[in-house]
């Protein structure tokens, strides 16, 4: 059952399978000894045990396949595996995805347990927070707030050319910047409003004990000091789903977050997606690093996606490399969404071929 496996798994699993058995049964071209009967079982055992660790480490994960799953759907999900493993194999970096089914509770992980730096993806965690105050009376997104000079830090956009003391903004406006054009000063009008503590607390509360906000934006101090904010593509994961199934906030909370984080923004998921396409995602960036978490809202098939790179040798390349990874989900849940459990698309006029 192990060797019909590694038929079907990638090219490394191949190579690697491809030595063990050739180890394994290589006794099997040798004359019978009977005194050689017990070295040779215990050879064999041995390399079974050695054969599976070598998928383990070698392959990527694919989990909570469904019983009533049609076959053809766990091909497309081994293709799109091929694909990722394809892009790390290339990547001068180190790469991390976490993607989940929303539907069916499928997921691909690939180094999804590695603690990474978010860069300004963090600030879905952010978003988050002042979302469930606002839910919880604590604060109102309609207040208003005066920008400081004091409040203005590298790395801004729009508030860099707004005039302190005489521009006033809503907090919810406040957060629109935050999120659309990754605005830190901004950010950090939210973080001092909501509480670093408090965004670190709502993680604890739905369990990812691995995504922290150590800092403000752009506190390199910090960030010299090992104060990074970092996360997990799985918890960038579970941090999306939680939302979507209405575990944060309320559902009229829930849809207007999702309306501000789905917002246009330069970003890697969505690069070469559809532009009426509704993507609820948030990039981040810092030297060496390149990161987009979101939610990919693509008819019946909704999918989570979170792409993690660092120890780039060249950043371009990293968000490529999230670019064709989000390309490749995208292929492969659109024919989900819009296709019978045989692979038939029925659309109003067929534009098959004859």
């Amino acid at each position: 059952m192990l060797i019909q496996y590694a038929a079907k798994a990638p090219g490394a699993i191949r190579r690697n399978v491809a030595t063990v058995r050739k180890v394994l049964f290589s006794s099997f071209d040798k004359p019978y000894n009977p005194l050689h009967l017990e070295v040779s079982l215990l050879k064999r055992v041995m390399m079974v045990v050695v054969f599976a660790a070598a998928v383990s480490v070698c392959a990527p994960c694919i989990v909570g396949e469904q019983q009533n799953s049609p076959e053809k759907e766990q091909i497309l999900w081994q293709k799109l595996a091929a694909t990722v493993s394809e892009v790390d194999g290339k990547l001068d970096g180190v790469l991390a995805v976490a993607i989940l089914d929303l539907t069916t509770g499928q997921k691909y992980l690939l180094h999804a347990d590695e603690v990474m730096p978010t860069a300004s993806s963090i600030k879905i965690a952010i978003l988050a927070e002042l979302y469930r105050q606002a839910q919880q009376g604590k604060i109102k997104l309609t207040d208003s707030y005066t920008l400081q000079q004091s409040d203005l830090v590298g790395g801004s956009g729009i508030t860099s050319v707004l005039t302190p003391g005489m521009t006033k903004l809503t907090l919810r406006d406040v957060a629109g910047l935050m999120i659309s054009v990754s605005d830190n000063s901004a950010t950090n009008v939210i973080i001092d409003r909501i509480g670093m503590e408090n965004v670190n607390a709502l993680l604890d509360s739905l369990g990812l004990t691995h995504t922290r906000l150590r800092r403000k934006m752009m506190d390199i101090k910090a960030a010299s000091e090992g104060r990074e904010n970092v996360a997990t593509p799985r918890e960038m994961m579970l941090l999306l789903e939680n939302l979507y199934r209405g575990k944060v906030l309320n559902k009229p909370m829930t849809e207007d977050f999702f309306h501000l984080l789905s917002v246009h923004k330069e970003s890697y998921i969505p690069r070469n997606l559809p532009e009426d396409l509704k993507v609820a995602n948030k990039p981040g960036e810092l030297e060496g690093v390149r990161n987009d978490s979101g939610i990919v809202f693509t008819g019946k098939r909704p999918y989570v996606i979170s792409v993690m790179t660092t120890y780039l040798r060249r950043e371009r390349d990293g968000g490529e490399a999230i670019t064709k990874i989000s390309d490749a989900a995208y292929q492969m849940f659109d024919r989900l969404s819009r296709a019978s459990e045989l692979g038939r698309v029925v659309s109003p006029h067929d534009t098959g071929n004859p």
